[in-house]
Parts: structure tokens; sequence; C-alpha cells
């Protein structure tokens, strides 16, 4: 099912000719789609080793191949840094019959995503998962701040963002309660005095890779940068119940106003997903539902 509604199609066969033309001594390995895929890329497992990903959403070609070069720059950033796999880039395709844009290949991590197998009770996860935030915050900024878009900055830049969630959503959530939530709570949470931290950006249950209760992976690495602290706090609301929670918060040692933000970054993700993803992908609706509900339960 369609997503977006301008999202490229890209399917097996156009997938296959793509990788045969640009890297024919690839050709003969297996191609599988990721199913269900993700929301930004179509996913395809290349042999076991290897994973292609093709972007969703149509833009100039240039633009795409600068964004695709700067991920691959945050995944050699991260490689290494934890003990936790993360993707290594290995090429770059270009545009061929079917399919406009430039497109990547990466090497495949091998686990269930937390959205398939839910670690969620799992206080070693908790453990693995701070451990994981704690490796990627080590990471030096070389005096980069936060670039001013997306989550990381200061939660009130993302007033109109939920507002029109929040209008969206009548009929689908409590509106009433979260609004006030968010107007009483969340809104206004000053971003405090803690310079900018390495984040990972997107811990959300899909980008986790789990066996035997552990995190054995981590994907999607693109959007490392610095950003507030609190913003990699979020997954403690997408992932974790409360007690694996409370762990993970005790081993990071956060403070209440940090976590408060997290907390708010979190609410602000899931009201989003909760909206966009009803009708085109109702699992990651679900997930956004299941975080508010952690959120809305979860007093500090």
């Amino acid at each position: 099912m369609r997503m977006h509604t301008d999202q490229l199609t890209v399917d097996t066969k156009t997938a296959a000719r793509l990788i045969a033309d640009r890297f024919p001594h690839w050709a003969d390995l297996p191609l599988t789609p990721v199913l269900p895929g993700g929301t930004v890329n179509a996913v395809f497992h290349l042999g076991d080793h290897l994973i292609a990903r093709f972007p969703l959403l149509p833009t100039d070609p240039e633009t795409a191949l600068s964004a695709l070069k700067e991920e691959d720059e945050a995944a050699r950033e991260l490689l290494g840094r934890t003990r936790f796999p993360t993707p290594e880039p290995v090429a770059l395709g270009e545009p061929g019959e079917g399919y406009p844009m430039p497109w990547s290949v990466q090497t495949r991590l091998h686990g269930t995503s937390a959205d398939r197998i839910d670690p969620g009770d799992g206080v070693d996860f908790a453990l693995d998962l701070a451990e994981f935030v704690r490796g990627v915050r080590s990471i030096d900024t070389r005096g980069r701040v936060f670039a001013g878009t997306g989550r990381g900055g200061r939660v009130a830049d993302h007033d109109a963002w939920v507002r029109t969630c929040l209008e969206r959503s009548e009929g689908m959530l409590d509106v009433p309660r979260l609004r006030r939530l968010w107007e009483e709570r969340f809104r206004d949470l000053p971003r405090g005095d803690a310079p900018d931290v390495m984040n990972h950006g997107d811990l959300m249950p899909g980008n986790l890779l789990v066996r035997d209760g552990r995190l054995v992976g981590v994907v999607d690495v693109g959007g490392l940068g610095p950003a507030d602290p609190a913003l990699d706090l979020l997954c403690a609301w997408d992932v974790l119940e409360e007690r694996p929670r409370r762990v993970f918060r005790d081993a990071l040692g956060v403070d209440d106003p940090e976590w408060e933000r997290g907390r708010a970054w979190a609410f602000e993700q899931a009201l989003g997903l909760v909206r966009y993803y009803r009708d085109t992908n109702p699992p990651m609706s679900r997930i956004g539902r299941r975080t508010l509900r952690r959120v809305l339960d979860d007093q500090g």
C-alpha cells in the first residue's frame, strides 16, 4: 500500500534491473523485498550480506544524491563507535529504467526488528539501549550544533505541527487530553543549558534489531548528528514498558528536565505517526498509539 501521495514504486523486477545494470557482479545474488517496507526507502535483501535501499519520495536527483552521500558519511562516523553493529556504506547506484533517483547499498545486519518482536519488558534490552545511546553521545560533535530542521532543537518550534495533528486526530484519539498535555506540560519546556550531543535521531522500534531479548544492531543511521541530549530518549517510550524504562533512565543518569523533554519528543513523534499512517501503514500507526499510551501513563 502507498504511504505517500507522490510515492515512487520500486518492485523487485525494477530493483533487480537497476542492480544488474550498475553492479553486474551482484546480478546473480538473490533479491528479496523486506516487508513491510520502510517509510522512507524500499528495502531489499541482496544476498546474505547486503541490502539495497531505494528512496520512496521523488526529489531532484542531485539533491537526492547529496542526501545519500550525507547518510553514508553519518554511517561511517558511527561505524564501530559502539559494540552494536550498524550498517556500513558499500555503494551508490544511479537512476535507471523505471526509477529516476539515486539509491544505495549497505551491509546487511541480522536480527529481528523490535516492531516485529517486542522487547519492551526486557531489562537487559533497556540496558543495551542505554549503552548504545551513551556510546553515540560520546562521539565528538567537532563543534557542530543542531542543524535547525526536524526534531532536536526546541520543543516549542513544533507547536504548529502538533496543533495540526491534534485537529486531524478528532475521533481517533482523546484529543482534549492530549492537547492539555501539550499546552500545559510539553510545549514550553525550556531547551536547557546542556550543549548539543550526538544523537542517532530515529531510535524507533523498526530500527532496533533484537535477538534473544538483546539489542544486536541499529539501522537507519543517516540521521546521526548533534541535537538536544533528550532527543534519543524518545526510544524509552517508543520501545520500553515502565520498569525497563526506569532502568534505562537510571543507566543514563538523566535528570528531570531532560527526561521530560525526551517524553515531549516521543509525544510529538507519536502523534504524527497515528494520524499519517492510520490507513497506509497500520502497524506504524499502532506504534504511535502505544507510545502515546506510555507517555500518558508515565507521570515522571
